[in-house]
């Protein structure tokens, strides 16, 4: 029976976990597909690019609410049974990333689950087991995004900074191991669910946000890409001094012509 119990506690973390609210939101705002849009993920970042600000902060939140959610449902039904407080926001993060809502085919007809990356609900889980923890992880994370300008590097480092809590106020006496595994599993399924990301920072492709200096931002439909850069005119064989003498003497010929012709 206890078996029953929490099996149905992770399972009904990782249903709720499942629901799109990227996909809802960017429907309800704009009417476009976030699926269709760049990363193609229901996460708050790319929620963002399909649908705005407004869709992005409103998926950031319902996303966090997800793992928050799952803890406090464990704590409710087995309030002794810590392990299963920490593994609930694990199976919300499952859901959010695989989710069983959005199912579809790839080019070889298997049977695939798209979703987003993790980082809403990982956070919303370390919220649920330790409340304090959104007043260190959202400050540092925001810092990450701005200041290095990659959603997916931001996404990871949340994780790392998760741990690195837990793993301080184990030390401290504050804290169970268990609180510590989750943020090294979380990590885990970021790291695994960002690998196209990844491979797009080591090949330079990466989506661009941030605020440093020549890059602008890209919270927008817009973000910076690396794109080529446009040709200098002495590369085309034009100087713009030449041009603006060239341009001059053209404007002076006819003067010219018409005192010879006098």
């Amino acid at each position: 029976m206890q078996l029953l119990i929490d099996a149905s506690v992770l399972m009904l973390a990782y249903v709720f976990g499942s629901i799109p609210f990227g996909l809802i939101f960017v429907k309800l705002i704009s009417g476009k597909d976030v699926r269709q849009v760049a990363s193609g993920r229901t996460g708050g970042t790319n929620a963002a690019r399909a649908g705005g600000a407004g869709a992005g902060v409103l998926t950031a939140l319902m996303d966090g609410f997800k793992g928050a959610a799952a803890v406090w449902l464990a704590q409710a039904v087995l309030p002794a049974q810590h392990w299963l407080h920490v593994l609930a926001p694990i199976a919300a993060i499952l859901g959010h990333n695989y989710s069983i809502f959005l199912t579809e085919r790839d080019e070889h007809n298997h049977l695939r689950l798209r979703g987003g990356a993790g980082g809403g609900p990982t956070v919303g889980g370390a919220v649920g087991l330790w409340w304090p923890s959104a007043f260190i992880v959202l400050p540092l994370g925001a810092l990450v995004f701005f200041g290095i300008g990659y959603a997916s590097i931001t996404t990871m480092s949340v994780a790392l900074i998760i741990t690195a809590i837990f793993a301080v106020r184990y030390a401290l006496g504050l804290a169970t191991l268990p609180d510590v595994a989750y943020g090294v599993i979380a990590f885990i399924l970021l790291v695994w669910a960002l690998r196209p990301n990844i491979k797009a920072l080591a090949e330079g492709r990466e989506r661009f946000h941030g605020w440093r200096p020549g890059r602008g931002t890209g919270l927008g439909p817009v973000a910076v890409q690396n794109t080529p850069t446009r040709p200098r005119e002495r590369e085309r064989g034009i100087d713009k001094a030449g041009v603006a003498k060239a341009v001059g003497s053209k404007k002076k010929s006819p003067r010219k012509a018409t005192a010879s012709r006098s």
